[in-house]
């Protein structure tokens, strides 16, 4: 699975800029881009700087998009040509680096919350064959009385009404997801779903597992993430690119056997790197503050890093770190991290390694929102267990006996004694760090000094020449 934070940006260095919407001529480009519609916002908003972050596909329009808006409202126009993260996340960062008041993110997004700017969604109106849609939705579902959810990607969206006015007089049982930008006002209702920026109403005695879901929009992080979410329900798909439907056949089960095998990983980890993989959506600080102190009650020592991109390259420079967990939006959780060396997981993943309240029950989280306090997946950290009282458990990859208790949260402020070492001849005390540790044990630490066991002598003259082909080599 290839993703934004996996890429090491040769593929976007080497990308032929093709124009940005093929089927949007530029006589329609208000259209598609919803001019009047951005403009009502920043004009009600009174906004005098704004941001215009546009994904690489879309940036071909940005200048003319950007000299329209600012004849449209008066305002100072500034376009986001590249994103700190995701670029399906808002990127409040680079938009406060120009002073702006607000954001008018265009393209696919993962509608999570900002935490600072006034945001406005633009997907752009993809087309869609709704007639060829319908007709392989009723291909896939032949009974009329299936209870059906239809999910959408962004881009879509526009056209799930007409496609509701074609389904719904044959199909009584079907039920259409909204598009829900930010956190909905008041608690979910019995019966209500709630997640990545979808909402409806599950009305069967079961609950979702009597529903089968259909996704309008190609193969991508977002099926996978609704897939591994709600993974009880058969899912189907129509890619409007190709204009086929079909029965996804991805192997939930075995996806999950393999983030589990991470979980295992998490738990044999010692030093976890917490990768900060957004600075916009609401609540991640909150997040890395629950997560470092899971790591300190679990005995685990931490960093928290900030890269970007993750890329092999990057995380491949911390070598002493185990296992990373990686702090991102709902669609961008899901790294495939088989390329890296060392695995990465979600914090959802690490809650299972470290948390032994929590338990597995076949549903999973990519929301780090859900762990915190007060949702409905929070799960409080049991008391400390005293290290003899404290169950042995087995490592079923190393097969070596680990620590799983939770250690005191007032004495679990002190470092172990492992961790001391004397500094000089004074018998001065000093703390080792992980990575001091972890170099210790390489056989190759660097250029060393030396001093005092390094013979003085008078400086000669060296190699002339390059590495491949010095002079005196022949």
């Amino acid at each position: 699975m290839a993703t934004a934070f996996s890429s090491d940006g040769e593929a976007a260095l080497r990308r032929e800029l093709r124009a940005a919407v093929a089927a949007a001529p530029r006589s329609d480009l208000d259209g598609f881009y919803e001019m009047g519609r951005a403009a009502a916002f920043v004009r009600d908003g009174g906004f005098r700087k704004v941001a215009l972050q546009f994904p690489d596909e879309l940036l071909a329009d940005a200048v003319e998009v950007a000299g329209r808006m600012e004849a449209a409202t008066g305002a100072e126009m500034y376009v986001l040509g590249d994103t700190t993260y995701g670029s399906c996340c808002v990127d409040e960062v680079a938009a406060e680096h120009v002073g702006a008041e607000a954001v008018l993110h265009y393209g696919p997004a993962c509608l999570s919350p900002c935490r600072k700017l006034p945001v406005l969604h633009i997907f752009g109106q993809q087309p869609l064959d709704v007639g060829r849609c319908a007709e392989a939705f009723r291909e896939l579902y032949p009974e009329q009385q299936s209870r059906v959810v239809v999910l959408s990607d962004v881009v879509y969206a526009h056209a799930m009404g007409e496609l509701e006015q074609q389904l719904c007089p044959e199909y009584p049982n079907i039920i259409f997801s909204r598009l829900v930008c930010g956190d909905p006002p008041g608690p979910a209702v019995p019966g209500e779903e709630r997640k990545f920026g979808r909402q409806f109403m599950v009305e069967a005695a079961g609950g979702l597992q009597d529903y089968a879901m259909f996704y309008v929009g190609a193969e991508g992080l977002a099926l996978t993430s609704f897939m591994l979410t709600w993974n009880c329900c058969p899912f189907s798909s129509f890619n409007p690119i190709t204009g086929c439907g079909r029965r996804e056949t991805l192997n939930v089960n075995r996806a999950l056997m393999r983030r589990l095998y991470l979980v295992e990983r998490a738990r044999d980890a010692s030093v976890v790197g917490i990768l900060v993989g957004t600075l916009g959506v609401a609540g991640y600080l909150t997040v890395l503050q629950h997560l470092r102190e899971l790591l300190r009650r679990a005995g685990k020592r931490s960093y928290t890093l900030a890269v970007g991109k993750p890329n092999p390259a990057k995380l491949a420079n911390f070598l002493e770190v185990d296992i990373f967990v990686l702090v991102a939006c709902a669609q961008n959780s899901l790294l495939d991290s088989s390329d890296f060396y060392r695995p990465v997981v979600t914090p959802y993943e690490l809650e299972l390694a470290c948390n032994p309240a929590r338990e597995w029950t076949g549903n999973y989280l990519t929301d780090f929102r859900d762990l915190l306090p007060g949702s409905c997946a929070h799960v409080e950290l049991p008391p400390a267990v005293p290290a003899a009282e404290a169950v042995p458990d087995v490592s079923l990859i190393t097969g070596k006996m680990r620590a799983t208790h939770l250690c005191d949260p007032l004495t679990s402020q002190l470092p172990p004694s492992t961790a001391l070492a004397c500094r000089d001849q004074t018998r001065a005390l000093a703390e080792i760090s992980p990575a001091a540790s972890f170099l210790e044990s390489r056989s190759w630490r660097g250029l060393e000094q030396q001093l005092g066991q390094t013979p003085i002598s008078k400086a000669v003259q060296g190699r002339r020449g390059i590495a491949i082909a010095y002079e005196d080599e022949g």
